[in-house]
């Protein structure tokens, strides 16, 4: 199998099968070329190419680089390298069709009506697929000649950024087509979501580069292929090559970009929209030139490019997104991750906010306030709450159903989704007019307007849209009866004629005396007679007119003049009501995208609701509360909770969490927390940074009581994991991210640190931890959470003004260890690791040892106890010593007998009853001492 994305192609010119790499070629089109008509079929000699695959050749040509999905008949199939690389990914047949130039033609072929299955799994495994269908009649084509090709052509280029169907989308997530572009020495990023129409760019420097694409996770990338020539760049893509599209520079003029843009959108100047560079133009034209070309021309329905603040959202890199599991867990399922713990959205768009939110939580205060006073409002009034819930669960995605219009890919359901959507939505703005003047935000009346003034077009979409829908829309049956009269008449030319059929059936019958003749219908003979082998011999076909078409092994199939006649006249009726069917349809479009900018807006008006009865759902049934967002570096917890290890306590039944306290204020911004392993340091460090990002996207927190000055920028080194393709250990990651965040770290950061150091020897791994703190006191100076096992840094709280020590407090009680989960003043003394060694099943006598040198390197000097330890030969002397004298001694005489050794070894226990052995067992105990029987 070749590598997806790879440019290869099979040299049939030879008879050996060859593979040749040869360098891309990039679609170079302008929207100029894609009106032209496709290209003849090259000249090449009529004995060394069929028209078919002249045609195919030639459509190829253009597009090298993708998987051709040639569209024939009821099939899509591919040849030559593409139908080996397809057949290789699909584990379906590679099978051979003819030759071309004296060598077979590989090929295989999917069925069109379910080709969306395999599309996916080719998209998802890196590749690009060209599909080309017929664009003219096959009658048309006729009338060229016989032999005379039907005109075929590109209609769409599917690639991992440009995906519009339900069936290869997540419904709860965005899939971003991203742009990367330099102009002037700064760069420029760009996103947009084709299947929703969302549009949105910012600048940025080198260095963000790489907390923006996880940010925004796009599905491809494309850039100016010598943007990889720079070393900053390429390694900040290191983690994406697989969704990369290098284009020409060409492609990134930023004037050519401009001018694309304002036809777009149909403005003179880009001004009204925001202040943008020549970068963030640069990559805002190239993606809509991308999808003009992917899209064959035609242009969906895109939101006016939104500039975002690089500094506008907390910043979050890769690591931090990671071992805080924010939107998967570290298994890579989205189960266990706390986008799956809050999420109690009820439509797709909602969830895909909520998931853009959580991804890029606010920094500033007025924007915050806005989304938590959204979610206030329906916390406030749950009657309301209900309601609006219960509405919005009959919501259907209406972005992803306008962008399927807007692209010539709608169906029937896509405008009933709008129908249906923007009638729950005009009904949503009712019940938001009505609420109490007391509880309302003053964003709650521009939500109403969104989703208030569609009522004409509910009534068009209702009054033409028949009660049972179609998914396709070439299967006719979706205009309602009594809609348009004309199509009523053709209708019934239709159906009455298909009844005169069943008259003609019987009418047969009669003639023949042949109870089971049946008219019935196929695509290659159309209408016909089939009567069965067992029949046959009633029957006289020239005295009845029959004309006889095909025989099988279990029937004969004929015709007559009448029938074909008939067959004609139903075909026409049929075709023509199809096609006015069409042109219904057409018009339903144009008036929904005539309205597309309301009709998107009333689908943001309720996403955004959907997010905030969401949360406000979660937060009246978790109690969570409303944080105070503030200037300045607070950061005051009280009666904090991780809110996935709460849901999981709870699920499974087995304790309750333990809630705890955190005070970062500005004399005790850096906390030092010891304690031993599983006492909870690494989750207490996890829900402060989470408490963080919940507040920051307009969430209520999992706490009693939350005051939290904006975080500008997240870190987190928790956790420990190698990078083995980078050829990179434990160790080394953890430097990586560590220096990272000593680089970067602000006074308005948050950082949370565990385990610094622990990689390496000892007192290697206690200088960099106490040098990484000496760092984030003096230097850096933000808020943070230090977790570790070198108790010797609890030395530095004497000199360094803003470093407390905290400890996870335990209990002994019998000789065993009680982890009580919580946090209080102080240092640990001990770790503990020997107790949670023997709670995870160490064996009982690797434990015994391992106090055994605990105790002698805690009692002894540790030089002189490690070479004593040694000499012991540990693993001889974790095995159970022999008695002196016993079997396999060495020496030191027999041991004396004892007299109960002496009893029993006069006893048979065969020959002994119930009874007897019972009294033998208390005559043996009456034969111990005192002391031992005690």
């Amino acid at each position: 199998m070749h590598r997806p994305g790879n440019s290869q192609h099979v040299d049939w010119r030879h008879k050996s099968f060859a593979i040749k790499t040869l360098v891309p070629v990039p679609d170079t089109r302008t929207p100029d070329d894609l009106s032209r008509p496709p290209p003849r079929a090259e000249t090449e000699p009529a004995a060394a190419v069929t028209p078919m695959m002249a045609q195919y050749l030639a459509i190829k040509r253009r597009h090298p680089d993708h998987l051709l999905f040639y569209r024939m008949g009821d099939f899509y199939e591919l040849f030559f390298d593409d139908a080996v690389k397809a057949s290789a990914a699909l584990d379906i047949a590679l099978t051979k069709r003819g030759q071309h130039q004296g060598a077979d033609i590989p090929m295989c072929g999917v069925p069109v009506h379910s080709h969306e299955a395999y599309l996916s799994r080719l998209i998802r495994l890196g590749f690009k697929v060209a599909v080309c269908e017929q664009t003219e009649d096959p009658a048309e084509a006729r009338k060229r000649g016989a032999k005379s090709v039907v005109n075929r052509d590109v209609v769409r280029v599917i690639t991992p950024g440009t995906l519009t169907e339900d069936a290869l989308l997540d419904a709860r997530a965005h899939n971003y087509l991203a742009a990367l572009s330099e102009a002037q020495g700064g760069l420029g990023l760009a996103w947009l979501d084709l299947s929703t129409g969302a549009f949105a760019v910012q600048p940025l420097e080198a260095a963000g580069l790489v907390a923006a694409l996880a940010r925004l996770e796009p599905g491809e990338i494309l850039l100016p292929d010598r943007l990889l020539a720079r070393p900053e760049i390429a390694a900040a893509l290191a983690d994406w090559k697989a969704a990369l599209t290098p284009l020409p520079s060409a492609r990134f003029d930023s004037d050519n970009a401009r001018q694309r843009l304002q036809r777009l959108f149909g403005v003179g100047a880009l001004d009204g929209f925001g202040s943008f560079g020549r970068a963030e133009v640069a990559a805002c034209g190239s993606l809509v030139d991308y999808v003009e070309l992917t899209q064959a021309g035609k242009v969906p329905a895109l939101s006016p490019p939104r500039r975002e603040s690089a500094s506008g959202s907390m910043e979050i890199d890769p690591a931090t997104r990671r071992n805080l599991e924010l939107v998967r867990a570290l298994d890579g399922r989205r189960d266990g991750s706390l986008l799956a713990c809050i999420d109690r959205t009820l439509t797709g768009p909602g969830a895909r906010l909520l998931a853009e939110r959580l991804a890029a939580p606010l920094t500033d205060i007025a924007a915050i306030e806005a989304r938590l006073d959204l979610v206030r409002f329906a916390a406030e009034t749950p009657a309301l709450r209900e309601t609006l819930r219960e509405r919005l669960r009959q919501v259907p995605d209406m972005e992803r159903a306008l962008q399927r219009l807007s692209v010539g890919r709608g169906g029937p359901r896509d405008l009933a989704g709008l129908r249906d959507g923007l009638r729950q939505g005009s009904g949503i703005a009712e019940l938001l007019d009505a609420a109490p003047a007391l509880h309302r935000p003053p964003q709650l009346a521009d939500l109403a307007a969104a989703l208030s003034g569609h009522a004409a077009l509910v009534d068009v979409l209702a009054a033409a849209l028949a009660d049972e829908l179609p998914l396709l829309v070439r299967d006719g049956g979706f205009i309602r009866p009594g809609h348009a009269a004309e199509l009523d008449e053709l209708r019934t030319l239709r159906d009455d004629s298909r009844k005169t059929i069943a008259g003609l059936e019987a009418k047969y019958r009669a003639a023949t005396g042949v109870a089971s003749l049946k008219i019935r219908h196929n695509n290659v003979i159309g209408y016909h007679i089939e009567i069965t082998q067992t029949n046959l011999g009633k029957l006289d076909p020239t005295a009845h007119g029959f004309i006889h078409r095909q025989t099988m092994a279990s029937a004969t199939r004929y015709a007559t003049v009448e029938l074909s006649e008939l067959e004609a006249r139903i075909g026409r009726a049929a075709d023509a009501a199809l096609q006015l069917e069409l042109k219904l349809f057409d018009g339903l479009v144009r008036a929904v995208l005539e309205r597309a900018t309301a009709v998107a807006a009333a689908a943001q008006a309720l996403a955004a609701l959907d997010v905030a009865s969401a949360l406000a759902e979660l937060a009246v049934a978790e109690r969570w509360t409303r944080p105070v967002m503030v200037e300045g570096a607070d950061f005051t917890i009280s009666g904090g909770r991780h809110p996935v290890v709460e849901a999981a306590l709870r699920r499974q039944r087995t304790a309750a969490f333990v809630a705890n306290d955190c005070d970062l204020g500005a004399d005790r911004r850096l906390w030092l927390l010891t304690g031993p392993n599983m006492a909870g340091k690494s989750t207490f460090l996890r829900q402060n940074a989470l408490m963080a990002i919940l507040a920051q996207m307009g969430a209520y927190v999992p706490a009693d009581h939350a005051r939290i000055g904006t975080v500008d920028r997240l870190f987190s080194r928790v956790g420990a994991a190698d990078d083995l393709a980078r050829g990179r250990s434990t160790f080394m990651v953890e430097m990586v991210e560590t220096a990272a965040i000593l680089n970067q770290a602000t006074p308005r950061s948050l950082v949370i640190l565990d385990e610094i150091g622990r990689g390496t020897a000892t007192f290697d791994g206690l200088s960099i931890a106490w040098a990484a703190l000496e760092q984030l006191h003096e230097v850096n100076r933000c808020r943070a959470l230090f977790a570790t096992h070198y108790h010797e840094l609890g030395a530095l709280a004497t000199r360094l003004a803003a470093l407390k020590p905290y400890t996870m407090r335990v209990k002994e009680w019998q000789g065993e260890v009680v982890f009580l989960h919580e946090v209080a003043p102080g240092a640990a003394d001990r770790s503990y690791g020997i107790h949670v060694a023997k709670l995870a099943g160490l064996p009982s006598a690797v434990v015994a040892r391992a106090e055994e040198v605990l105790s002698a390197l805690e009692q002894g000097e540790q030089s002189g106890a490690v070479t004593r330890l040694a000499d012991d030969l540990p693993l001889f002397a974790a095995a159970p010593k022999r008695p002196a004298g016993g079997t396999g001694g060495s020496g030191g005489g027999a041991a004396k007998e004892s007299e109960i050794e002496k009893a029993l070894a006069g006893i048979n226990p065969d020959e002994l009853t119930p009874r007897e052995a019972l009294e033998l067992i208390y005559n043996l105990r009456g034969r111990l001492d005192p002391g031992s029987a005690s």
